[in-house]
């Protein structure tokens, strides 16, 4: 498998471990927010091939013990299981991150116990996904299945949306929070901005605006946060 990019070292991507992030090319989605478009359409160049990964993992074993594979939406390649059990084998913890458009894939990863964390993102509320994820229109019954997989509670994750002044509202949280009722845990995550972000105009909601929002949900998850937000 062909990888898109490394971050040799984070304390942020995977919770509790020290990692490296891993990056996987091409999505299904087209998310005017997205901090990762050049991924998305896999114009990035090949950072390295799988065999190189896993020598580079080899030597940081100790200093690292965790994976986090990111995208793009890594869910789109059919040996994303195959690489997570080689990284698990060298004695590392995975996290997965997925849009969870693709749950039989998802479900052979649970299944498998190839994933020690999950984090899914949930877009919007279904009402407003298609336009969230950049579409004309969507089939959301993959999500709905993949939400449902995550919450038989086979790994741990949470679900996380990145909120965007432009497209998420208080009706939106409304309808979000009985969707997840019930959930591990529900991050609410703030926009920000970078030059990779493929449409200029979109900003973070204020931090009142994040806390009300977040209070909205906390009714059906009272595991619910918020990131980037002071």
């Amino acid at each position: 498998m062909k990888i898109s990019g490394l971050q040799k070292m984070t304390l942020l991507d995977f919770p509790g471990h020290v990692a490296c992030t891993v990056f996987l090319g091409g999505c299904d989605f087209r998310c005017p927010f997205c901090h990762n478009f050049e991924l998305v359409l896999s114009t990035s160049p090949t950072a390295m091939e799988e065999e190189e990964l896993l020598a580079f993992l080899k030597k940081r074993f100790g200093l690292l013990d965790g994976v986090a594979i990111t995208g793009g939406e890594p869910c789109l390649h059919p040996g994303l299981p195959e690489l997570m059990k080689k990284i698990h084998d060298l004695g590392f913890q995975v996290k997965l991150d997925t849009n969870g458009a693709h749950p039989a894939l998802l479900r052979a990863i649970l299944e498998q116990s190839l994933a020690d964390y999950v984090a899914m993102d949930i877009k919007n509320s279904p009402e407003s996904y298609a336009r969230t994820v950049g579409l004309k229109e969507i089939d959301l019954a993959p999500i709905r299945e993949s939400v449902s997989l995550l919450m038989e509670g086979r790994t741990d994750y949470e679900f996380r949306t990145t909120v965007v002044k432009e497209l998420h509202t208080a009706e939106d949280f409304e309808r979000i929070g009985p969707w997840i009722a019930g959930s591990r845990r529900y991050f609410l995550q703030a926009f920000t901005d970078r030059d990779s972000v493929p449409f200029g105009g979109l900003h973070a909601p204020d931090a009142d605006t994040m806390r009300a929002y977040a209070e909205i949900v906390r009714a059906y998850v009272p595991q619910t946060s918020l990131r980037g937000v002071d």
